[in-house]
């Protein structure tokens, strides 16, 4: 047995691809459009894990776009989350508000922050290796919405 993806299905496929790809900086492995079925499948992968998810097709994140629905996306009780090793919590962290995304959980520890995409899907950040010591404005920054 070998892991290959987690699928997340999008509404507005423009604007998640800016938040994963812009924002979080994962690579774009592979696309298949569907004009049959009316839906287009993006396959992601984290920098760190291109050439293994290109030459493997794993491990990647499969976002789902379907052309047509209206349908309301929501995640259940039974979902948690999506985890990505980074190489500085606080820099990544910084990264990331400084393009608009909000950090649901700061990483007060210098090892753990969570993030949410476009559409409410959890991202656990984890600090490689050891953890960073504790720092502002990390240290005292509250959480902020449910992660």
């Amino acid at each position: 047995m070998r892991y290959l993806h987690t699928m997340v299905r999008v509404a507005n496929l423009d604007e998640s691809m800016d938040f994963w790809c812009n924002k979080m900086g994962l690579v774009e492995t592979r696309r298949t459009e569907v004009p049959e079925g009316k839906f287009t499948l993006i396959f992601l992968a984290a920098p760190k894990d291109e050439a293994h998810a290109k030459e493997h097709n794993a491990p990647e994140l499969e976002l789902t776009y379907n052309w047509d629905s209206d349908e309301k996306l929501e995640t259940g009780r039974s979902w948690g989350h999506l985890a990505y090793k980074v190489d500085n919590i606080y820099e990544t962290c910084q990264a990331l508000m400084d393009k608009g995304v909000v950090i649901n959980r700061p990483p007060r520890d210098g090892r753990m922050a969570f993030v949410k995409s476009p559409d409410n899907v959890s991202i656990e950040l984890l600090q490689e290796g050891d953890s960073l010591a504790p720092a502002e404005p990390w240290a005292s920054m509250e959480n902020t919405g449910e992660w």
